[in-house]
This record gives C-alpha cells, structure tokens and sequence, in this order.
C-alpha cells in the first residue's frame, strides 16, 4: 500500500496558520512520520456498494492534547458528490466522546467508509475532507488538507468550489468489473419443441367375428372408411406430406396359436383388399403384415377395464411367457373369462388400417423470409421459438419475434427465452418481468428458478437471488458467490469470460488469461487489456484494447470511464 504524507504535512501547516489558540502547533513535529493508506488502492464496486479502509498512523509526541481533528470521507463526481461518515480524532485533554490518540504513544487507526454505488462513481474521487478546532473553539474550520491552509468562512462564500479543492484524494475511480458478469451465459432457455417432420397418425379398424376372416357390411360401416379416405386425399394436396399406409392383421390370444396365426394372415390380406380398392385412384402403396394373438392389446385393454381380477390377470401375464401357458391359467379362472369373451376378445379380432404422415415443415429460409417480411403470423408458436432459438442471428431480431410469441402465445417459454436476450443486452429490469410471468404461467421448471436467481442477481437483488439459487445449478451458485465478491469460490465452477473476471478479482492473473485463451470476442479483449492493466503491463493493454474497440466501437466509450486505463488515455490514447 502506497504511503501519503500529505495529511501530516496539511496538519503541520494548520499548525502555523490557525487563528485560534494555535493548538496545533506541536503537531508540526515529525510529519514524515504520520503515514496514510487506502485499502484497496483501486477502488472495488461489490454488490452494490463501495467500501474501503482508510488507515492513519501518528507517530508518538505527535497529537497535541487539546487538538480536535474531523476527517469526512467525500466521493466526488460529475455532477454531485455523497458525504460518508465522518471520523473524529481527539487529544487526551478533549472532553469529547472522539477516538483519543494519545499523545506519548501515538497510535494507529482505521476508517471504514462504505457508499452505495452510484454509477456515476466509475469516474469519481475518493477524498478526505479535514476539518479542525481547538479549544475555545464554536466550529470547525476547514483546511486545505493538501496544503494546510486554514479556508475561511468568507472564502467559501465566495467562492464554493474551495471545498473540492480542499480535499486530499486517496483514491480514483471504481473497478467495476463485477458489473460485467454474463448472467445470460449461465441461463437455461426452454426448448422450442420444434420438429423438422412431424408425424400424424390416422387410423381405423376393421372388425372380424371369432375365428373368420371375411368382411362383412356392418364391419365396413363401423369402420368408417370414407373418412379414411378424405383423409388421405386431404393430405395429397399438401406438397410437404409423405403418407405410409400400412394394414396389420391381429387375432385375440385364445385358440390354438399356429390357427391364429394363419387367421391374422388372412384378416391382413382381407383388409389389404378392402383398402385397395377405396384407395385404387391414389397410386400409395400399402404394407402388409401379420402379428398372430395379440397380447399387448390384450394387456392394455384388461388394465383399462373394469373386470373383476384384472390384477391377477395381468399378473399371469407377467410370470408366464408362453401363449399357450398364459390361456390355460387364464380360462382356469372360469368366471373371469366368461367376462373376457364378452369385453375384451373381441376387441382383439381385426385388422388395422394405418396412416402414418410424416410432414415436412418449413425450411430455416421460409421462416426467416416470413420474419424479414413481416409475417410472423404465419408461423405457429414452436415455429416463432425455433426461429429465437435456432434461425435469427441477430439478437434484436430475435427478441422482436419472441416479444410476438408471448404477447400472441401467452407462453412461458416464449417469456423465459425473452428474459435471456434482454439480460444478455443489459435490459435486466425488462428480463425480471419475463421470468416473473413465466412463473406466473405455471412454469415451474429448474431452467426457470435458475434464470430467476441470475436475473435477481443481475438486477442487485441479492438476498432473493440467493433464495433462487439454494435449488440452482453449480454454475448459478457460483455467479451469485462472485455476485458478493466471493471469488475464490465461483473461480471453480465458471468457465469462459466469467471465469476471467473472477479470477481477476482474486488476482489470480494466470488463470485468468486461461480462462479466456481461447475466446476471440471483442469482450474477450477487453478483458484482456484489464488483466494486462492490473499486471502493469500497460503495452498489452493498450494492444487488446484497441484490438477489442476494432470489433466493437461502443466499447471505446466504456474505456474512457474504466479507471484501468485512466493512464493509457493520459497518455494520449487514441482510436
């Protein structure tokens, strides 16, 4: 920690020059001596606040014992400035309630000073402001603190700005590298469900009686076949449809299973026929297959019946595998299968008629022409989410199709993968909203209560990030440790430019660089010339500097504010 003497100095002049009883005369007396240190030198924005120790040391016989010193820590910016709390140093001889500084032994003392961050404290002036008063004494007087000359009253009528002047700096400007933690990084969005084919199934069945094959007239009726076929000419208008028709044969799982099997034959090539025909005109071909006693139809109708014993049914299910062992102890069970002949096995007796479609959907150029032109109404909702997700490279294009999404939708995911964006884009206050309505609409997903803890964080809400963040991934747990300045803790689990940044902070500067090795942005670079500033190799930082800039102009603005580059533009940096 640097050392400042120009406190003891100020004080030595006081002593000459103050008009009251002079109390301060003495305290000339070895001014090399009283030394005054800033912990940390730079300035650290940290959840919201910025804090530091001020340490003053006063060498013995130094402090006369009549003497009262007020020091008030100031920050000063553009435009305004706060006032911390003051800190009072009296002699042993003041019949005050200050902190005594005994003459004799002298004696060290540390200030705390702590002011919620303002943002206009990036560029800023942490200075001491020093009063004094000796005995006899209504108020203080304030002393040019980098001189020690006493100001006058009249003075400071006249002219205000003596009170800026008086100030002795300790510290300049705010590293507020926390502020650039990517929370969006660490979100989790939701999927879009979005399929290039999807596939649509129609189907319907044709009905045989026990042990026959032949299709009669009521079985036709039943099946409904002409919505089949509409159905099917229905999708042969739509260019993007592949059909697959498909009929299967099944018997009902009693009787001798080599019969039945040749019976499932026949009722697929009965209802091949039937399906042939009513669709001669359309050219699909038309598969064919067999599945002989149909088991799993039996299991899945018995489970969703009503029959007395089902359990036991299906229980003779599971410890037998043989078709012949099952029907045995299945029609032991007399009155159960009385009822099986009645509900269940008839059921099983048919062949299925299948349409399966596979569409084709829109190709990534259809949709974006569709968002390019204006059209978002023509896309559905996983067709919106898709394109935010998947299609649109640009963030403000995506944004405008999933802010359509939710206001269209209503969707939780369409809020959620909103909030990202916004967050990633520094609209955080617009990102809260989303997630809160994405809770609001029942979406209670891990993803969610993740972006809720990040987004709380980004937004300076500790406390409730931290609530989010106990049923939260490492990661998140890490961004809201570095969120309070622990950074040896979220170092482990970040990775990339977060990772950096915490790393930084800790001033582990060679895991930093690694952390980034292999990142090309312009952020990357940026960081970069921050961990080359804070190693003092201010050649490098000015070479990543400008590489970052180069990619991306708006960073020169936030440069010229970062006091880690406070010398390269006293130097003249330009771009």
């Amino acid at each position: 920690m640097k050392k400042l003497v120009k406190l003891s100095l100020a004080l030595a002049v006081v002593a000459m020059t103050l008009s009251s009883c002079n109390c301060f005369k003495k305290m000339a007396k070895n001014t090399d001596d009283v030394a005054l240190t800033c912990t940390p030198e730079m300035l650290v924005l940290n959840n919201g606040v910025v804090a530091a120790d001020i340490t003053a040391t006063f060498p013995a016989k130094y402090f006369k014992p009549t003497a009262i010193v007020k020091v008030t820590p100031v920050m000063v910016f553009e435009g305004g400035e706060v006032l911390g709390t003051p800190k009072f140093f009296q002699g042993s001889k003041v019949n005050e309630n200050y902190t005594v500084v005994d003459k004799k032994l002298g004696g060290t003392f540390t200030q705390h000073v702590e002011f919620p961050y303002d943002e206009r404290m990036q560029v800023s002036l942490l200075q001491l402001r020093v009063e004094a008063k000796c005995p006899g004494d209504e108020n203080f007087t304030l002393i040019d603190a980098n001189t020690g000359r006493v100001i006058k009253e009249k003075e400071l009528a006249e002219d205000p700005s003596l009170v800026l002047a008086a100030g002795l700096t300790v510290a300049e400007g705010v590293n507020t590298l926390q502020q650039d933690l990517v929370y969006s990084d660490a979100m989790i969005a939701l999927p879009s469900d979005y399929k290039r084919v999807t596939t649509e199934i129609d189907q319907t069945e044709i009905r045989y009686a026990i042990n026959r094959s032949n299709v009669t007239k009521s079985a036709l009726k039943e099946a409904d076949l002409d919505a089949f076929k509409a159905n099917v000419e229905a999708y042969m208008q739509n260019d993007r449809a592949t059909q697959h028709l498909a009929v299967k044969g099944y018997a009902s799982p009693d009787g001798p299973e080599k019969f039945n099997d040749k019976l499932s034959k026949s009722r697929s090539e009965s209802g091949d026929a039937v399906i042939a025909k009513l669709l001669k005109d359309t050219g699909l071909d038309i598969d064919v297959a067999a599945y002989g006693e149909d088991w799993e139809g039996f299991k899945k109708l018995v489970s969703e019946s009503d029959i007395k014993d089902k359990d036991m049914i299906l229980q003779v299910l599971s410890m037998y595998s043989s078709s012949t062992q099952r029907e045995e102890e299945i029609k032991n069970m007399a009155s159960v299968f009385t009822e099986l002949k009645k509900e269940i096995l008839p059921e099983l007796r048919r062949s299925v008629i299948v349409n399966s479609t596979d569409i084709e959907g829109k190709t990534d150029e259809e949709m974006m022409a569709l968002v390019e032109g204006g059209k978002l109404n023509e896309l559905n909702l996983n067709e919106l989410l898709f394109v935010a997700e998947a299609v649109a490279e640009d963030d403000a294009v995506k944004i405008e199709v999933l802010e359509y999404a939710a206001e269209n939708y209503n969707d939780a995911r369409a809020y959620n993968n909103l909030g990202i964006l916004l967050t990633k884009n520094g609209d955080t206050e617009g990102a809260m909203k989303c997630f809160q309505k994405a809770a609001q609409l029942g979406e209670a997903s891990e993803a969610l209560n993740n972006n809720l803890a990040l987004v709380n964080a980004a937004n300076g809400n500790i406390e409730e990030a931290e609530q989010y963040a106990k049923g939260a991934n490492a990661k998140t747990q890490s961004l809201i440790d570095a969120a309070q300045g622990n950074y040896n803790q979220a170092a482990k689990q970040l990775e990339g430019v977060n990772a950096a940044i915490a790393c930084t902070m800790n001033k582990d500067y060679a895991a930093a660089k690694r952390a980034i090795a292999k990142e090309t942005s312009a952020e990357a670079d940026y960081l970069r010339a921050v961990i080359a500033s804070e190693e003092g190799d201010m050649r490098t930082a000015e070479a990543q500097l400008k590489s970052a800039v180069k990619k991306e102009a708006k960073l020169a603005e936030k440069a010229m504010k970062d006091v880690h580059f406070k010398k390269l533009f006293e130097a003249g940096l330009e771009f």
